[in-house]
């Protein structure tokens, strides 16, 4: 039986360019999509928020000579095209989902607020939140907490290119060990880098614990929530 009814999942945008520099990977999108109605078709509710990393980081724009507002903006406008091609993946394999986003863009996606993205879960529909929190200066890791709390999510399941929280990057570190369990306290006080400050703040004192975990092996998401140990458990 699934461990939870109701879920946020953070998606990386990096993770959609698959082997790709730059841009949307087909199977990765597809691979996604598919993982998806696994765990939809189970009766589980699920909001989504995917990054725009593959298309457009406003953080890094702005080291580049745009303007930090602009930049974050522009990164806004990335996980908006990240979102649309992730509905239309769903919708290709039979799973309704519905783009809400953060700033009025209809009839790109519909506006967002809490009630209707209740509403859009509780029909059954997959509701994929875009463009952040729709302010600059906020990551899409915050904008993942935020509506993961406004939506009474049971647990954030962030699915990265790695296998959940290590002592330190474990592409970089063949020595890095893996966190079975960890509080964000002890998040803070190691400088892991499982999201921002402000995202992992939220979550401590919302009382909302994330998995991390491999989102890029098939199957992971419904272990996941069938409780199986993979990953890493981030709690307060």
């Amino acid at each position: 039986m699934p461990k939870f009814k109701r879920i946020l999942l953070k998606l990386s945008g990096e993770s959609l360019m698959g082997g790709q520099q730059y841009g949307i990977d087909q199977q990765r999108l597809s691979d996604y999509a598919g993982q998806i109605k696994e765990i939809a078709d189970l009766g589980i509710q699920i909001g989504i928020v995917i990054g725009g990393g593959n298309i457009f980081r406003g953080l890094s724009g702005a080291t580049k000579g745009f303007d930090r507002v602009k930049g974050d903006q522009m990164g806004m406008l990335a996980t908006v095209i990240n979102s649309l091609a992730l509905n239309s993946a769903l919708n290709s394999v039979g799973c309704k989902s519905r783009v809400l986003t953060a700033i009025r863009m209809e009839p790109i996606g519909e506006f967002y607020s809490k009630d209707r993205a209740i509403e859009v879960l509780e029909k059954g529909e997959v509701a994929i939140f875009s463009a952040g929190t729709g302010n600059p200066y906020f990551t899409t890791d915050t904008g993942s907490s935020l509506r993961g709390i406004e939506i009474e999510a049971d647990v954030m399941l962030k699915g990265t290119r790695v296998d959940g929280v290590y002592t330190a990057d474990p592409e970089k570190d063949s020595t890095a060990t893996r966190f079975e369990r960890i509080s964000f306290d002890e998040v803070h006080r190691l400088d892991l880098k499982v999201m921002d400050l402000t995202a992992t703040a939220m979550c401590k004192e919302n009382n909302l614990p994330i998995i991390v975990f491999n989102m890029d092996v098939k199957g992971n998401l419904r272990k996941v929530l069938e409780g199986q140990n993979i990953g890493t458990y981030v709690h307060a």
